[in-house]
């Protein structure tokens, strides 16, 4: 008896080690026939939020890394001295229109005298007048323009997010001169995410746009992603050829025994991304290409 439960435990320490040996196997097959890169990195897209007039903040509705959604209230600048520019311009467009009244009054009484008794009046003051109640008109539609202008700078002194996003690098205060399109604060776009694996030049013959990819993060490294190939890059910086001393080309020495492989830019479109999984521009991740081989 004592035997046999040797030899059951042995056969079932037996299957467990084939059973690990063959998921090795299995691993460091993918590993041998699918290109792969630990050089990877999560992107998104980064907006630069400027506001498009210049003055004093008076209100900052977000705190750093804050959670906003497109249209909610990011700050707002002293909006006193647009509204004084509305008024001005509102009293501009009404002196327009009363002097294009003037103008016109004018012109139409000496059309009148003008045919009642044509030797009345000069053609030449005719014409003059006529160019008078003209000018008055492009005076009324400058002073619109003036005026919807004001308004529009009026709207911009309340500054509002542009996608959903998370708010990074809120550095400033109430009472900071802002400046207009000097950016103030960053706001990275949650739906934009993706990774860039930088695969060696050896590795890019091997797979083609549409592949399947797996992306695993540093920060979630039991939670792999799904993905696919989006595209390839098409040129990298030289790393010499560059002027150097007299303008002479700078070449770096090349060691003869070992050549380092380059690095391409594959950017990988990232498909549903788990529950509990946040993507962070930044992240470290690697990249795996499934291409079938």
């Amino acid at each position: 008896m004592s035997f046999l439960k040797k030899l059951g435990f042995g056969i079932i320490n037996l299957a467990v080690v084939a059973g690990i040996a063959w998921y090795a196997y299995q691993a460091l097959g993918d590993y041998i026939n699918n290109p792969w890169t630990r050089n990877g990195q999560v992107r998104g897209h980064v907006i630069q939020v400027s506001p498009r007039v210049s003055g004093m903040v008076t209100g900052i509705a977000v705190i750093d890394n804050q959670l906003v959604r497109a249209g909610d209230l990011l700050f707002e600048i002293d909006p006193e001295p647009f509204q004084i520019a509305i008024s001005q311009a509102e009293a501009q467009l009404n002196r327009a229109r009363i002097g294009s009244q003037a103008s016109k009054i004018e012109y139409e009484r000496l059309q009148d005298i003008y045919k009642k008794d044509p030797g009345a009046v000069s053609q030449k003051d005719l014409n003059r007048r006529e160019a008078n109640y003209l000018q008055s008109l492009s005076q009324i539609d400058v002073a619109e323009e003036s005026l919807r202008a004001a308004k529009l700078n009026l709207g911009y002194t309340k500054v509002h997010a542009s996608v959903d996003g998370y708010v990074s690098n809120v550095d400033f205060q109430i009472g900071t001169q802002a400046v207009a399109n000097q950016p103030v604060l960053a706001l990275v776009d949650s739906n934009s995410f993706w990774v860039f694996g930088y695969f060696r030049e050896s590795q890019i013959g091997r797979f083609k746009i549409g592949d399947p990819a797996r992306v695993t993060l540093m920060a979630y490294p039991d939670q792999p992603l799904d993905g696919s190939v989006e595209s390839l890059g098409w040129g990298i910086a030289p790393s010499d050829g560059n002027s150097g001393y007299n303008l002479l080309p700078s070449i770096k020495p090349v060691f003869q025994w070992i050549r380092l492989a380059q690095r391409i830019p594959v950017r990988i479109r990232l498909e549903d991304v788990p529950e509990g999984v946040e993507l962070r521009f930044g992240l470290t991740a690697s990249v795996m290409v499934m291409s079938g081989s």
